[in-house]
């Protein structure tokens, strides 16, 4: 069997198992890197080059959870709680819990949008914006899986169909351009226009299981411990009550607007966390000899996020250093014959062996680009449904991988009180109600675009 599928197979099924999302990363690599032929000193190697390109985004994610506690000082979290389950009234009747609810979910579902293409954040909203609500969604005995599947629909969805901020970025200079590179000596060639056409019908499949995992798979109530998630991780000091003032309010909504803006500027998610959690200091927002607890007490939220990005680059080094990438699409040719039907959905699921372990849309188009064209080209699929296939099979990465930032964003901030498991609340959720309608859609699109 080929080493891709391996990897893959033992790393998901450890990480069904409930073992450790970083362990299961690192056996996982191993374990491919022997049977793709590379010694175990090259296969250490390999993963050891690749580490390196995790670290900014561990970093990141560490300063942001840094910011996050230090919000949490503020009052914010407690005046939008307040401000929340007041809208419940006095009588929490279900009709007015189920209007909240949803008001809730649309409110997150908009951010998530924007944080792709209108204000290009990507995941760095998530560790600000969601642990405060956390109070409001146990009031509303709202279930977190649900949650996930929205913030994770918001991250991925519009930049396969919007061609903005990074819909620009993965329909432009990625996706139209890698697809005419491999296609120019093959009579290929796709325009701007015709790339969100093609990539709107498997979007429609990832809508549609929107809307199943909010009004059939997670719309029973789920309840919650209510834990305090301002303090549980600050070391050494009892609760404190923090009654929301206007300084504290003023600051909070300061630091969070220079965060955001410095990162659009520079680039930036570590540069904007770090100013943001400046700026509540010098504001007085926690006490000075309070910083460095909360500084640690916000990495330590974000660690095993962290950690995880780190192993998965690790991991993609060595699928990419067994050269069986390659092998698994030409092996799947060979299984094909002259069926279109099979061929488009056995691209689809090489696709999404592909994308599972690398947990990027982003960086593995190029790798099954220059693979995908020339078999969409000899099996006569026209120009629209060689978008869909390409696209689709990279977009699988990100809906349902453990190691993508798709749903690591919404585990760091849904288990910030550890009551949100990554893989069983975040990854299967998400799988089962995006990467399967994907697979299905994008199969639809190849067949009849």
């Amino acid at each position: 069997m080929n080493a891709v599928i391996i990897a893959v197979l033992v790393m998901v099924g450890l990480s069904l198992a409930r073992v450790s999302v970083v362990f299961a990363l690192v056996v996982g690599a191993l374990v491919g890197g022997l049977v793709g032929g590379l010694s175990i000193e090259a296969t250490l190697a390999a993963f050891n080059d690749g580490v390196g390109g995790g670290a900014k985004v561990a970093l990141a994610y560490a300063t942001l959870g840094a910011f996050a506690v230090a919000i949490s000082r503020s009052g914010l979290p407690d005046l939008l709680a307040h401000r929340l389950i007041r809208g419940l009234g006095q009588e929490a009747t279900a009709n007015r819990q189920a209007t909240v609810k949803y008001l809730l979910l649309g409110t997150v579902l908009l951010v998530a949008i924007s944080s792709q293409n209108l204000i290009p954040v990507h995941i760095a909203f998530i560790p600000i914006l969601i642990p405060p609500l956390l109070k409001v969604m146990n009031q509303l005995r709202l279930d977190r899986r649900a949650v996930a599947c929205v913030l994770t629909f918001g991250l991925t969805a519009p930049y396969m169909l919007l061609p903005v901020g990074f819909g620009a970025i993965f329909l432009n200079d990625i996706l139209l351009a890698n697809i005419n590179q491999a296609g120019d000596s093959l009579g290929l060639e796709i325009s701007r226009g015709m790339v969100p056409l093609a990539m709107g019908v498997p979007v429609a499949g990832m809508a549609l299981g929107l809307v199943v995992a909010l009004f059939a798979s997670y719309r029973k109530p789920r309840d919650y411990a209510a834990l305090d998630v301002t303090t549980s991780n600050v070391p050494h000091h009892p609760p404190e009550v923090h009654e929301p003032h206007a300084l504290g309010l003023s600051m909070s909504l300061a630091a969070i607007v220079a965060a955001l803006g410095i990162q659009l500027y520079t680039g930036s998610m570590i540069l904007g966390g770090l100013v943001g959690f400046a700026l509540l200091s010098v504001g007085g927002i926690f006490k000075w000899r309070e910083a460095d607890d909360l500084f640690t007490s916000g990495m330590r939220m974000m660690a095993l996020i962290g950690f995880i990005m780190i192993s998965a680059s690790g991991f993609a080094a060595v699928m990419t250093a067994t050269g069986q990438i390659e092998t698994l699409v030409e092996s799947s040719v060979e299984v094909i014959g002259d069926n279109r039907g099979l061929a488009a959905l056995l691209m689809l699921l090489v696709g999404l062996f592909i994308t599972l372990g690398i947990g990027s849309s982003f960086s593995t188009i190029p790798i099954i680009a220059a693979i995908f064209v020339p078999l969409a080209v000899q099996f006569g699929f026209s120009p629209l449904a060689t978008v869909a296939l390409v696209g689709t099979a990279a977009a699988l990465g990100d809906a349902g991988s453990p190691a993508s930032d798709s749903t690591l964003g919404p585990t760091s901030g849904l288990n910030v009180d550890r009551q949100h498991d990554h893989i069983w609340d975040s990854v299967v959720p998400t799988f089962l109600h995006y990467n399967i309608p994907l697979i299905g859609f994008g199969w639809l699109a190849a067949m009849t675009l």
